[in-house]
């Protein structure tokens, strides 16, 4: 189990971003990465090239959504609206459950 999962509401705590709040909308387990809604925007240069059936796709600038180690973000208490560290625990029904170390509430 992630600390970090897909559809948490984070804040970057370092970089560029700090202090920017977003969805994680992709979790790259094994490059320890996460990608965040309308954060880290870089762009790309593409060159015009040729399409199918003849036509020419012309040169554009694309921005996405680069991705942050996943150090560099913090998860978001929905209690507090506060920034906080993220514990496991094992509830009564046997489940391993995250929780917010912060108010000690349980993370759905």
């Amino acid at each position: 189990m992630q600390r970090i999962q897909q559809g948490d509401l984070v804040e970057v705590i370092a970089g560029k971003d700090k202090g920017l709040r977003g969805e994680v909308v992709r979790v790259l387990v094994k490059k320890n990465r996460v990608i965040v809604n309308g954060v880290n925007i870089m762009k790309r240069h593409r060159k015009a090239r040729p399409a199918p059936g003849g036509q020419q796709i012309p040169a554009q600038i694309i921005e996405f959504e680069a991705p942050l180690h996943i150090s560099n973000v913090m998860l978001v208490c929905k209690e507090t609206d506060q920034r906080t560290r993220v514990g496991f625990r094992i509830n009564e029904d046997g489940y391993k459950v995250r929780y917010s170390k912060k108010s000690g509430s349980d993370i759905e």
